[in-house]
């Protein structure tokens, strides 16, 4: 086989991972043949390489679901991320400081999502846990993160998420949108209210490494009576002072790996 035959082959195969969501949990053979259009000998083939790695379960007369081998994994990212290494130590300064919930959420591929979070809150409010993908352009972890990506990113994806931008009131163009997000560029940070969960307010900074585009975010999810303008933006002070410290952590290390 050759390099190019094998990678296609890798491809094909983490296509099965990829269809597994909330929305559909298990997948029979049948419904994997019909989304991925694989034929029988090839998916089986698949299936079975991916079981033996622990990557699927199988379940008797039914289909196929997760298996313990992505929780093994996920065990062993809490310890060697070195986002989530940097950060953890803020969200819980941030917890200790006030009765939240603090998130680090980390952004990969078109996708957004908690990596790890912290809470003091009597009650926490959030409709996005630990692993649950958030919404692209709802809430104030997206826009802090979309007010720093390179443009020739950010003009897509405003496009693709038009409806939802309009909805929350950013803007009803391109341009509009453009024009909000440079605000929140400028403060270093993004606030909303009840964007993502009703009566919950988020703040929200970007993390960065060596490079210019965020690949991380710190956010506080706060119930919205605990807070006033000048909370707000005592929080956000320390998120911003959070991001960038985790900031300086990360390039230092990028740099010093790089130098070796």
């Amino acid at each position: 086989m050759s390099e190019e035959q094998a990678g296609n082959s890798l491809k094909r195969g983490l296509a099965i991972l990829e269809v597994f969501s909330e929305e559909q949990l298990e997948w029979t053979p049948e419904e994997l043949m019909e989304r991925l259009g694989y034929s029988r000998p090839t998916l089986y083939r698949y299936l079975k390489t991916l079981k033996e790695a622990g990557f699927l379960s199988s379940n008797p007369n039914a289909g196929f679901t997760l298996g313990p081998k992505v929780v093994e994994l996920d065990f062993l990212l809490r310890k060697s991320d070195a986002l989530i290494l940097a950060g953890q130590k803020h969200l819980k300064n941030l917890t200790q400081r006030y009765a939240c919930t603090a998130l680090l959420v980390r952004r990969y591929g078109n996708r957004i999502l908690c990596v790890a979070s912290e809470q003091s809150a009597v009650k926490p409010r959030s409709s996005y846990p630990r692993g649950r993908p958030m919404p692209l352009a709802r809430g104030a972890i997206a826009r802090s993160l979309m007010a720093f990506l390179p443009r020739r990113r950010l003009i897509p994806l405003i496009e693709n998420t038009m409806e939802d931008l309009r909805d929350i009131g950013l803007g009803t163009t391109v341009d509009e949108v453009l024009e909000s997000l440079k605000r929140v560029r400028k403060a270093g940070y993004a606030v909303a209210f009840g964007e993502v969960t009703p009566g919950v307010v988020g703040i929200s900074a970007p993390v960065f490494d060596a490079g210019r585009s965020p690949i991380a975010a710190v956010c506080v999810t706060i119930a919205g009576h605990l807070v006033d303008g000048n909370t707000i933006d005592e929080i956000a002070a320390h998120i911003k002072q959070a991001a960038a410290d985790i900031t300086s952590v990360l390039s230092d290390q990028r740099q010093s790996i790089a130098a070796q």
